[in-house]
């Protein structure tokens, strides 16, 4: 393994059919049997889950867009970007744990494993974001243009 950085990116395309199969799985009791609708959410929401899990084994240095550029260079864009990714991180882990644990045999029952997937998913998109964060912010001194001195000789 020459360039572990490299290999990780690669293995990161592995999300893209992790979230197919969470498309079939959403999709599918719109097909078929309507009975199995939360089995089949649920499965959804846990390839989902790890769909977006393995989407940040993507190198952090890289923006992906000028949309990712821009707030990531931005510190105050950047800040409530990641409040906003850690509100979500609690509100899935909440609910399913909520899910898990008190509701008895209710939709949110049946799909708290899934929820719970896609609340570790955003933790690791959580951390992700917070690299991209101190990769790209620019300083103060990003912004200073340097003139050269003048010769005293």
């Amino acid at each position: 393994m020459k360039d572990p950085k490299k290999t990780f990116h690669y293995i990161s395309y592995l999300q893209y059919p992790l979230m197919l199969l969470g498309l079939f799985y959403c999709y599918k009791p719109l097909f078929g049997n309507l009975d199995m609708i939360w089995t089949d959410l649920n499965k959804g929401l846990i390839f989902f889950g790890l769909g977006i899990s393995f989407s940040t084994l993507q190198d952090t240095a890289k923006t992906q867009n000028k949309i990712s550029k821009k707030v990531f260079e931005n510190p105050t864009y950047a800040k409530a970007f990641l409040i906003l990714i850690f509100v979500q991180v609690l509100f899935f882990i909440l609910l399913g744990m909520f899910g898990l644990f008190l509701s008895e045999k209710t939709p949110i029952n049946e799909l708290s494993f899934g929820i719970i997937s896609i609340g570790i998913g955003f933790i690791g998109i959580l951390k992700s974001a917070v690299e991209m964060a101190q990769h790209h912010k620019k300083t103060a001194t990003d912004f200073v243009t340097t003139t050269p001195r003048a010769s005293t000789e």
